[in-house]
């Protein structure tokens, strides 16, 4: 099998990523920067402003203290709105938990979009490095052999002058 039938071979068993890649890399294109993102919707702003706030420690300090003050209103008044076990904390809680979970899910997801196009991206780059790389050591090989092809010529050019230079002086 030839060389050529071996890499044809080989690109066949590539895939699209891999054969995009190569193919920038044979024209030369660069890869840029991260893609830009479309600008986020008013549902993805709101999505990522509940999901920062619901996952911090403000919002379990405010939820603590809003509980603490409710059960101790409702504990100390003389006709209580929400009496002991506090069944409507529990369904506003329960309400807010059923809101929140989904909210936060769907800034996660756009998210973890947005990551695997980064890596996606970020393989490219690594993969076309990568060919740049062995291109160079290929190069560098190139450059060293015909290097030592000069130095064995020259070094032969030296020891047929030096024969000649013996034979001089003998004759």
């Amino acid at each position: 099998m030839t060389d050529t039938h071996k890499l044809v071979s080989e690109f066949e068993h590539l895939t699209a990523l891999e054969r995009h890649i190569i193919d920038r890399y044979i024209r030369r294109e660069r890869l840029g920067p991260v893609p830009r993102r479309a600008p986020l919707t008013f549902g993805e702003r709101v999505a990522d402003h509940v999901a920062s706030f619901g996952g911090s420690w403000t919002f379990i300090g405010i939820a603590a203290a809003a509980i603490i003050v409710w059960m101790v209103i409702n504990a100390r008044m003389s006709t209580p709105l929400d009496a002991f076990p506090f069944i409507l904390l529990n369904l506003i809680l329960s309400c807010l938990a059923a809101l929140q979970a989904p909210i936060i899910m769907m800034s996660q997801n756009r998210q973890a979009a947005h990551d695997r196009l980064d890596a996606q991206h970020d393989y490219e780059i690594n993969s076309k490095a990568e060919l740049e790389i062995v291109a160079l050591h290929a190069k560098i090989d190139e450059i060293r052999d015909q290097k030592w092809a000069e130095l064995l010529s020259l070094q032969e050019r030296q020891l047929a002058l030096l024969a000649e230079l013996a034979a001089r002086d003998r004759g």
